[in-house]
């Protein structure tokens, strides 16, 4: 047997004493960790912890392992959202399919998931679809034509309460310097397809309102997709007086969707100008940088702005506390001992696990929004973590794992 790992090689270690030798489906129970809400999977997949890590395992073929493993690690170096692969086995005995082993994106949840859980209204359909279309649009944008674009074949993470798509299954991935017209909509076209049996198959089960037609829903996925991928690659056209505050209401826009702008191109002829935006089509990372600089915190994107918000207004507490200007590293440092880490260290142990602690803490800060405008008054950040502990945390459902394929594809 052969084994192939990406840097930090070490990380693999703990998984070299696995029965590699024998097929997945007849490794021991005490071996594997089981994960709830596990749907049919075309693979055979098996998950295991090491050294508290937990990593996902998939038969499949030698030619589409080693292809995944390629396209992951590629997409994982371009900061696209996307599983991180760790490696893959191969020359197994007896002329066994190689075993492509990723890691386990943590809190992350599966579309059934999302749709069986008790906050199952909070993610509806079109949301769901909204946020699988701007993953698919950051994909096109990077060259990456997906192939077999689904719901299945992808996993969903909070973030500040809205939901983050990334990549699970990229078997059938292909990437080019650019996509042509026609590759964009046949991805879109095979993207309609899937998602529309997904959401009956939702609705076989009884997990969709009834109200919902996914045929509908499906249907108005290229309409969803023609207006976004338009939103982030048009050119604008305006006078030049108009210049200075739509060059910065379009920045703005495209921030609010979720993209980063690389450069900007602003042509002026005669009366007018236009304009062209460069998107960075990686994760969006510059409050995740700030939050990290300035406190040791790491958090996705949408979290950490929330976050940093809360900061400052802590750090404009203390200046006016204490009448004098607070350098921001000074307020970073004790907003997380004073603030941040007695929020996350007052969960039960119980209750560990089920948001990951940045989630947490912004659901915390939600609760005390509305806990306010009830009151009237700021109700405080105490106050608002012991009402929300006590009415809200424990009726979440505590092992937001994914099933199926949605770990590996």
């Amino acid at each position: 047997m052969r084994f192939l790992f990406r840097p930090p090689a070490t990380e693999a270690t703990g998984l070299l004493s696995l029965p590699w030798a024998r097929p997945l489906e007849e490794w021991d129970e005490d071996l594997l960790l089981t994960v709830p809400q596990r749907g049919i999977s075309r693979h055979v997949v098996r998950f295991v912890t090491s050294d508290g890590r937990v990593y996902a395992l998939k038969e499949i073929s030698e030619r589409l392992a080693r292809h995944e493993y390629a396209v992951l690690g590629e997409l994982e170096h371009e900061g696209m959202p996307a599983v991180s692969v760790l490696g893959l086995c191969v020359d197994r005995p007896d002329d066994q399919q190689a075993v492509l082993v990723t890691r386990y994106l943590e809190h992350s949840m599966s579309y059934r998931y999302l749709f069986s859980s008790p906050r199952g209204d909070d993610h509806s359909a079109d949301r769901l679809v909204d946020t699988l279309v701007e993953l698919l649009v950051r994909l096109h944008l990077s060259g990456t034509f997906w192939g077999d674009c689904s719901l299945s074949n992808t996993l969903f993470r909070l973030d500040a309460g809205k939901l983050a798509a990334y990549l699970v299954d990229a078997e059938t991935v292909e990437r080019h310097p650019r996509l042509s017209d026609g590759q964009r909509h046949h991805d879109v076209d095979l993207a309609r397809e899937r998602i529309g049996g997904e959401l009956m198959d939702l609705q076989a089960g009884g997990l969709l309102p009834p109200e919902l037609d996914p045929i509908e829903v499906s249907d108005s996925v290229p309409r969803r997709y023609g207006a976004l991928w338009d939103e982030v690659t048009r050119e604008e056209s305006f006078r030049l007086d108009e210049q200075r505050y739509r060059v910065a209401e379009r920045l703005r826009r495209l921030n609010d969707l979720g993209f980063d702008v690389g450069e900007v191109e602003l042509i002026t002829s005669g009366g007018g100008a236009r304009l062209r935006v460069d998107i960075r089509v990686a994760e969006s990372g510059q409050h995740r940088r700030e939050l990290f600089r300035l406190t040791g915190l790491e958090a996705q994107e949408n979290q950490a702005r929330r976050l940093l918000n809360d900061l400052r207004s802590f750090r404009a507490y203390l200046e006016q506390r204490d009448g004098r200007p607070v350098p921001e590293a000074t307020a970073g440092h004790l907003w997380r001992s004073e603030v941040y880490d007695p929020v996350v260290a007052a969960v039960p142990p119980d209750l560990l696990g089920v948001l990951a602690p940045a989630e947490l803490f912004h659901e915390v800060l939600v609760h005390r929004w509305y806990l306010s405008e009830d009151a009237g008054r700021d109700v405080g950040t105490t106050a608002a973590l012991r009402s929300y502990l006590a009415t809200v945390l424990p009726h979440q459902d505590g092992d937001q794992e994914a099933g199926e394929d949605d770990l590996v594809g």
